[in-house]
């Protein structure tokens, strides 16, 4: 089992990058709710023990992990609003999230550790890792970050909106969500692009 590390961080501060941020972020795939995106930029003598790729841990480790990097580390967070995922693209935006998260730290950084394959438009050098949250301390930082925050983002919505679920599928589209939109219909926080989503209004047109 692949457990992250400190190994990206330390080799590209050998190389003169004196600032290092991990970045990563999560709600690619809901029907509903912004994708959120966090930058974190650790702490190497304060690194909280047992981080690890958020869907690896439980939600008390997550809660837990993400309080203390709030407060052991320096943490931002970026976003891209439903209104920008259907006018980008899901992709686009989910970019969109990361640059603003980067752009979100007190300080600018050197260089951008990012989960996946692609590096999106940054105002730093960045490293793309596939499965990085799984090879890299700060990005697993990060996936843990963005997960917490965008749950309890999701949770503030379910009680504007009752019946989804989103309090505990987080606008992924669980059976309850799919009966829900039948049975409720759209909220103006539901990606109009997405299939089950767009079919919903196209049969009801």
């Amino acid at each position: 089992m692949t457990v992250p590390d400190f190994s990206f961080e330390t080799a590209f501060a050998a190389r003169g990058f004196a600032r290092i941020a991990g970045v990563d972020e999560v709600g690619r795939g809901p029907l509903a709710g912004p994708v959120t995106a966090a930058a974190v930029v650790l702490n190497p003598l304060r690194i909280p023990e047992g981080l690890d790729d958020s869907k690896k841990l439980s939600m008390k480790t997550r809660q837990r992990l993400s309080d203390l990097l709030w407060q052991q580390a320096e943490v931002s967070i970026g976003e891209a609003s439903v209104e920008e995922i259907e006018h980008l693209n899901i992709l686009r935006a989910s970019h969109l999230a990361m640059r603003r998260a980067i752009e979100g730290l007190k300080r600018p950084v050197d260089m951008a550790l990012v989960d996946g394959s692609m590096v999106p438009p940054l105002p730093c050098d960045a490293q793309p890792l596939v499965k990085g949250e799984c090879r890299s301390l700060s990005i697993a930082a990060a996936s843990i970050v963005a997960k917490i925050w965008r749950d309890l983002g999701m949770v503030a919505l379910a009680q504007q909106h009752p019946g989804y679920g989103w309090e505990t599928n987080m606008g992924y589209g669980s059976p309850r969500h799919l009966s829900a939109l039948k049975n409720l219909g759209v909220t103006p926080h539901h990606r109009r692009s997405f299939a089950p989503v767009h079919k919903m209004l196209y049969q009801q047109n």
